[in-house]
């Protein structure tokens, strides 16, 4: 590993192949083993698929839209960015393997905060055995980052549009928290810590999503934009009705803490709030659930709307719109 660079370097200073050179080292440590036969440095990494279903996407992240460098150090940056292209795999049975950055930011961007960006992607993608094999930086007036993650499903991808009427909705991860440390940072204030480390850094349920799809799951997403947005995309693929119950969910008490502080009803976060990546699925009637997935609602015929709370509409803020 090179010397520690001058807190001072700016990625002016240190140019496009010093940045790489200093990327590529951090990558080596964690990246994948003999399934990558060209990693970073060439002109495309070269990957060896085994069996299975090749599962990609892509997101891209904004500064000042996604996340706020006063709110946000790059290290959790980095893990959020991973965090949410790791859990698509997920949301469709399988496991990421690879992924790709490319990272477009302003000359006078100190250095090290792409470095420490570099290691929280990495050290998140680590933790499902995912590894860093490529992508691209070039010079913009702000902070953009695309990520684009490639995975492998063993069993028939899990899609949006398999809900059946009688099928069972659940929820497997911690939902709600992220919203809550948003609520907070928008106000100026940095408690309760447990909200705000959930917004800076959300911790998907990585092994939930292959479980569900061997246990049956008839539909599955992450809950990436908002835990009603998103039962929407499921209810609009399936042609169906989803309720969601609200007396199965427990709300916790920092939630419960910053609602009443701000006035707000904390379900509000549950039902309204994102970026936490929990997964959302239907099973069918009489399936055991597996173990970490709790009922929130159910499935029905299609009726006048998507999605119900409680059988009624639902007025509250329902989730993240990007236009």
């Amino acid at each position: 590993m090179a010397d520690a660079i001058a807190p001072d370097t700016t990625l002016a200073d240190l140019g496009e192949f010093g940045l790489i050179a200093r990327i590529g080292e951090l990558v080596a440590v964690t990246a994948p083993g003999e399934d990558v036969l060209i990693g970073p440095g060439d002109d495309a990494a070269v990957l060896r698929v085994r069996k299975g279903h090749v599962v990609v996407s892509t997101d891209v992240l904004v500064e000042g839209r996604h996340f706020r460098r006063d709110w946000v150090e790059a290290y959790d940056v980095g893990r959020r960015a991973a965090a949410q292209n790791l859990s698509d795999i997920n949301a469709m049975g399988g496991r990421a393997q690879w992924l790709t950055v490319g990272l477009a930011a302003p000359a006078d961007l100190p250095a090290q905060w792409a470095l420490d960006f570099t290691r929280g992607f990495a050290e998140e993608c680590a933790t499902v055995g995912a590894g860093l094999v490529g992508g691209d930086v070039t010079r913009a007036d702000q902070v953009v980052i695309s990520v684009t993650v490639l995975g492998a499903c063993t069993v028939s991808p899990v899609r949006r549009s398999g809900a059946a009427p009688g099928d069972v909705l659940a929820l497997c991860g911690r939902q709600g928290w992220s919203a809550g440390g948003l609520a907070v940072l928008g106000r100026g204030f940095r408690s309760p810590r447990v909200l705000v480390e959930a917004y800076r850094r959300p911790e998907p349920p990585y092994a939930a999503g292959p479980v569900a799809a061997e246990a049956g799951a008839t539909s599955m997403i992450d809950v990436s934009d908002g835990l009603l947005a998103d039962a929407a995309h499921l209810a609009e693929d399936s042609g169906v009705t989803i309720d969601v119950e609200t007396a199965s969910f427990d709300v916790p008490e920092p939630l419960l803490a910053v609602g009443q502080a701000t006035g707000a009803d904390p379900l509000q976060f549950i039902l309204g709030g994102g970026e936490d990546h929990p997964l959302l699925a239907t099973f069918p009637p009489g399936v055991a659930l597996p173990e970490g997935w709790v009922r929130i609602g159910s499935v029905s015929d299609r009726g006048e709307l998507p999605v119900t709370v409680d059988g009624s509409a639902y007025d509250g803020p329902t989730g993240w719109t990007h236009f």
